[in-house]
């Protein structure tokens, strides 16, 4: 028998990427046994999978950082502008390191089942190797993009050549050196792979089926004077971006008019000036740019112009044109992506009509054409927010399966706890800002949230906290009407899981972080307000 078996812990924590990691060393500081599980062979969540060519972060390294540790603030440097995957490894591995996390985490372990146990008021949870722990709270820090859209395509099993996935890429380098290689899909994986890729192989095929839009990062060394004055006022500037829309200031200058406020030359003048800075400033360019239709309709169609401007080839340039706003989908970031179909050896094919239709012994067959491969990459994407959590099997009470509860869309109070599964928390879960934010301060948001609601328990004698079936429908509806007042709605996207087949339809996060923000407060100050404490 496996020595896990039968302990009773205070807390088990599902994941060891940034949220796993910090919800380890906030728990334990507050006196609390806790036990984490991570299916990987090392920490870092999505910064542990996602090691294929050119993955890096789209939001700036001095804020895509935690900030629960003004020493490690302060000590750590960061090589570039947008930190690169194996930088930021390197970083969750010091973090590991450092606060003596490691004693704590159970590496190749995938949980399986959870069940809420009504009489003891415990969770029973049973991992893949056998072992089942006892556990007053669980966690799950799972990881809205850690469940890869694993690639259906028929014939797949008969290529002679090597393929790859983005989200599961190999410990060790891949050559593509003298290759013939083709990228499936561009989003934002495949627009950062694709430019890294040409580099090496011996013909490049990016086969499109949904163009997308996407800015210059801007990226580069990072600036020195830059990080000694943000490190002198570090706990300020956290505090200050902790209010702003995305929990991170990405603006450019002054506060801006709205879009027609002012002539065409000088809105051309702002967007180039946002272009040149690069990352995401664009969306913001002017103060209605992200919520305006025909305000974003502004900036798509310089985007487009650029794109014009940038690809040599018209029916390249044409073809990379989304036909969407920019608003309405995940934007990308880039460096080079579309200066890449310029180079001789480089290829768009368009399949926004029938897509790949199979994968062949020699490539694959797109638009009637057998294209002749060596390599295959699929950038395709992830079963996003919701799609770790449902792999689990978990039943709370009256033996309910949160996947039952859930197969309409998911349903919960603040996207913290689900009605009838107690003391069953998820950070950044669905009903959350999440992916519409700056992950990694949102986290410590809800780690701390979590944190601070079970030290309350313990300190005032309470066994269980869960959603208020009231509040759980009435915060539904709260985040699909937060979600018509922006235009994430305007088109199909995976935060309403429409890149995976037969799943609800439903949007996902909640799109008002510093609202949320609010709302989190007052429930903790009005008592825990929503919730059914025991």
């Amino acid at each position: 028998m496996n020595e896990q078996t039968g302990r009773d812990i205070d807390v088990v924590i599902v994941g060891a990427g940034f949220a796993g990691l910090y919800a380890i060393y906030k728990l334990r500081s507050l006196g609390f046994s806790v036990q984490a599980y991570e299916r990987g062979t090392g920490v870092g969540g999505t910064w542990y999978w996602n090691r294929y060519p050119g993955a890096r972060c789209d939001a700036p390294s001095m804020q895509y950082s935690y900030q629960f540790s003004e020493q490690l603030q302060q000590e750590w440097e960061w090589p570039e502008k947008y930190s690169s995957q194996p930088e930021i490894l390197r970083y969750l591995n010091h973090v590991a390191d450092r606060f003596d996390l490691r004693p704590h985490i159970q590496l190749e372990t995938s949980v399986e089942a959870m069940n809420f146990d009504e009489t003891s008021n415990r969770w029973q949870v049973k991992t893949n190797r056998g072992e089942t722990v006892s556990a007053q709270h669980c966690v799950l820090a799972t990881g809205c993009l850690s469940i890869r859209k694993k690639p259906d395509f028929t014939g797949l099993d008969d290529f002679a050549g090597d393929w790859y996935q983005t989200s599961a890429w190999p410990h060790e380098p891949v050559d593509f050196d003298g290759q013939r290689v083709g990228v499936i899909g561009t989003g934002s994986s495949g627009i950062q792979a694709i430019p890294e890729i040409a580099k090496s192989a011996k013909t490049l095929k990016v086969f499109q089926r949904t163009a997308q839009f996407s800015t210059p990062a801007g990226n580069g060394p990072m600036d020195r004077e830059y990080e000694a004055k943000i490190k002198s006022e570090y706990r300020a500037f956290r505090e200050r971006n902790n209010r702003l829309p995305l929990a991170m200031d990405i603006r450019i200058g002054p506060s801006t008019p709205k879009t027609f406020d002012v002539n065409e030359q000088a809105r051309r003048a702002r967007y180039e000036e946002c272009w040149g800075k690069g990352g995401l400033a664009l969306g913001l360019a002017f103060r209605d740019s992200s919520l305006n239709p025909e305000a974003n309709e502004a900036v798509s169609d310089f985007i487009r112009s650029k794109i014009d401007e940038i690809v040599k080839d018209p029916a390249t340039a044409q073809a990379l044109k989304p036909k969407h706003i920019y608003g309405c989908k995940r934007p990308c970031i880039d460096t080079n992506y579309y200066e890449t179909f310029n180079l001789e050896h480089v290829s768009l094919v368009d399949v926004s009509e029938g897509g790949v239709e199979c994968v062949t012994a020699n490539g694959l067959i797109a638009n009637g054409e057998e294209h002749e491969l060596d390599v295959i990459v699929f950038a395709t994407g992830f079963d996003a927010i919701t799609g770790a959590i449902n792999q689990i099997e978990i039943s709370g009470r009256g033996a309910l399966l949160l996947s039952d509860k859930w197969s309409a869309g998911p349903r919960n109070y603040l996207g913290l706890n689900s009605a009838d599964f107690p003391n069953l928390f998820t950070v950044s879960g669905p009903g959350s800002p999440s992916v519409l934010t700056n992950m990694v301060p949102t986290i410590e948001q809800h780690v701390n949230w979590i944190s601070q609601c079970v030290a309350y328990m313990r300190d005032n004698g309470f066994s269980t906290l869960e959603a208020e079936p009231q509040a759980e429908s009435d915060w539904r509806v709260a985040v699909q009407q937060a979600a018509e007042r922006t235009l994430w709605l305007a088109c199909d996207n995976w935060y309403q899981g429409a890149n995976i087949p037969g799943k609800p339809r439903v949007f996902m996060p909640y799109p008002d972080w510093p609202s949320y923000l609010q709302k989190c407060e007052d429930v903790v100050a009005k008592g825990y307000e929503g919730f059914t404490l025991r």
